[in-house]
């Protein structure tokens, strides 16, 4: 019982926390920097919160992430909460995201004036050109991009494949890629309402170097992803 009052306190905090800031950021943030700052008050709120429920998060390898300047992070997704972590890691994230969040009220113009790169996941040859196109002008801006490349949040005793954006998106940038495990999953499971104590960890790996030729790059994250299959060509 004390488990899910818990867990409504924090869903609670989640919609209230979401719906004021979006609010107040299309009224008040004209900037894209505005935007992202923003964003980092709105999951270091949420990041905080998330200790109603006993979740608490740790980071290791952080010296792997940059300060500042482009960078290409691939993470792996299992929950909302990664969402918030990367927002607060970073000094200027960059979320490859789907298309369909675009369309929530609020949130989804604030994405967009945040210089998030939407992505039509059924949309093809010609939603990856923008994939690249948007990429491309956020490493130039010094944005820290980051992409989840199995696509979705995923069962933690499920891994997924890797979809082949990531190396697209490494191959146009020139930059070299970040891989990142994380466990959010077993606190902030990507379905249902409850929320389980315990500790989010964060995994930053050392980065493949740019110009990893595509299958070796592919190969050299799905084992560090725990995929057994092969990587969606």
């Amino acid at each position: 019982m004390r488990t899910l009052l818990r867990s409504l306190a924090l869903h609670a905090a989640y919609i209230g926390i979401t719906t004021l800031l979006s609010l107040y950021g299309i009224l008040f943030c004209r900037s894209e920097q505005a935007a992202i700052r923003l964003g980092q008050r709105w999951a270091r709120l949420l990041i905080a919160s998330a200790r109603l429920c006993g979740i608490r998060l740790d980071v290791r390898g952080g010296e792997y992430l940059p300060a500042h300047g482009p960078a290409l992070i691939a993470a792996e997704h299992q929950s909302t909460f990664d969402t918030m972590v990367w927002m607060a890691l970073l000094p200027r994230t960059c979320f490859v995201l789907k298309q369909e969040l675009i369309a929530v009220p609020l949130f989804g113009r604030l994405l967009l004036r945040a210089g998030m790169i939407p992505v039509d996941r059924a949309g093809g040859a010609a939603s990856l050109r923008a994939v690249l196109r948007g990429a491309t002008r956020a490493c130039a801006s010094g944005r820290q991009i980051v992409i989840f490349p199995q696509g979705t949040r995923i069962d933690p005793a499920n891994p997924a494949p890797l979809q082949p954006g990531i190396a697209a998106i490494a191959a146009a940038t020139q930059l070299p890629v970040i891989p990142a495990r994380i466990n959010s999953g077993t606190c902030w499971p990507r379905t249902g309402f409850r929320r389980n104590a315990g500790t989010v960890t964060v995994t930053i790996l050392p980065p493949v170097p740019a110009n990893t030729r595509r299958a070796a790059l592919m190969a050299g994250l799905s084992a560090q992803f725990g995929v057994v299959d092969k990587p969606v060509e």
